[in-house]
């Protein structure tokens, strides 16, 4: 069969009551290594978790890897969910080793699962039925107001379809831009101010537009999910994008899918992009949609000297010194107050691992506010 021209995005995600994942990350790396984009949502996950971030992320397939029995109802629930919510289109698929039955598969293929790859499956065999089943789909633009249609528009647009639809009016949103090197903690941070904000307002909407590397020529593992935990919510919309080859830690097509997100019929109260991990060079936020732009780092950047070299420290609003816990966050923290003093720019002392951490709070309250 023909190989698709534009990368399959799947959701790859494990039941509940299921505590590992190292299946799941096998076959993740072996679809990426034939060009797949796989959004990897982690372990633990509920039905209703699945279902929102396989709308959100508009991917053409769901697999589920399952290991602890219950799958044949874990499977079927999953389905009917997913045509509750008009997205019949959206295949599942997935595995099990010994604990799905040829038997249980007949069952499942019946409740509308698309395929269940039994123990012994090659690489080669799995990645030529996930070609079949999803490589091609219909791209459209939808009104943006709803998960279902800002997650279709997105994907049209990073797929190149253009001339459809414009956004329209910019709406109420405040975008902030997350930047730092890998390993910062960029998305702890971010899922901890979410969950900050949500606990103070129930009546915010908040969107999400999260980056991670992918190469021209091979796929990428998009797994900013895995690891935001009070995120899972209805009022968060999170959208992965891939960079397909792009330096900076953007895409090409993050802006225009950044104003889709702050239009006035999206109706979110926040944005937050998070770029990938960035080095010294890297100014990314040169977009005048994002209003504040935030630099992370960690206690362990090296000498002084290395602060000279990095250009957000330049043009950032607020600076970010995360893991806190760490040995030398002292020296960090003078070491970057007495730089930022020069501009007047806001110094935070961070642990974001740490849940409820009063550094975070400060944070999330004042930058809210901008």
């Amino acid at each position: 069969m023909k190989k698709s021209l534009r990368p399959i995005r799947l959701l790859t995600a494990v039941p509940l009551c299921d505590g590992h994942d190292s299946a799941v990350t096998t076959v993740n790396e072996a679809l990426i290594r034939q060009g797949f984009e796989v959004v990897y949502m982690g372990y633990h996950r509920a039905v209703e978790d699945m279902v929102r971030a396989a709308i959100q992320e508009d991917v053409a397939g769901l697999g589920i890897s399952s290991y602890n029995g219950g799958h044949v109802e874990f499977f079927r629930d999953v389905v009917n969910q997913l045509r509750m919510v008009e997205r019949c289109d959206l295949g599942v698929f997935g595995g099990g080793g010994g604990t799905i039955t040829r038997d249980d598969v007949k069952l499942m293929k019946v409740d509308g699962v698309d395929e269940i790859f039994l123990a012994g499956t090659s690489f080669a065999e799995i990645t030529q039925r996930l070609e079949e089943l999803y490589g091609e789909r219909e791209l459209k633009m939808m009104p943006v107001s709803t998960d279902l249609g800002l997650g279709k528009t997105l994907t049209a647009v990073e797929y190149g379809l253009k001339g459809r639809a414009e956004p329209g009016l910019r709406g109420k949103a405040r975008v902030i831009g997350f930047t730092g090197p890998g390993g910062v903690g960029k998305t702890t941070l971010i899922d901890e101010w979410i969950r900050g904000a949500l606990l103070e307002n129930e009546n915010l909407r908040i969107g999400v537009l999260s980056h991670d590397p992918s190469s021209v020529r091979k796929g990428g593992l998009l797994g900013d999910r895995a690891t935001m935990v009070y995120s899972q919510d209805d009022r968060v919309f999170i959208r992965s994008m891939a960079t397909r080859g792009k330096q900076g830690g953007l895409s090409e097509a993050s802006e225009e899918c950044l104003r889709w997100m702050v239009s006035e019929e999206a109706g979110f109260d926040y944005v937050l992009v998070e770029t990938v991990g960035t080095g010294q060079e890297a100014l990314p936020f040169e977009d005048s949609l994002v209003d504040t732009k935030v630099l992370v780092l960690h206690p362990e950047y090296g000498a002084a000297l290395q602060l000279q070299k990095i250009l957000m420290l330049e043009v950032a609003d607020a600076v970010v010194v995360n893991k806190c816990d760490w040995r030398g966050a002292a020296r960090a923290l003078d070491e970057v107050g007495r730089k930022l003093s020069q501009r007047g720019v806001p110094l935070y002392a961070t642990q974001a691992s740490e849940h409820a951490d009063e550094g975070v709070a400060k944070f999330r309250k004042e930058i809210s506010h901008g």
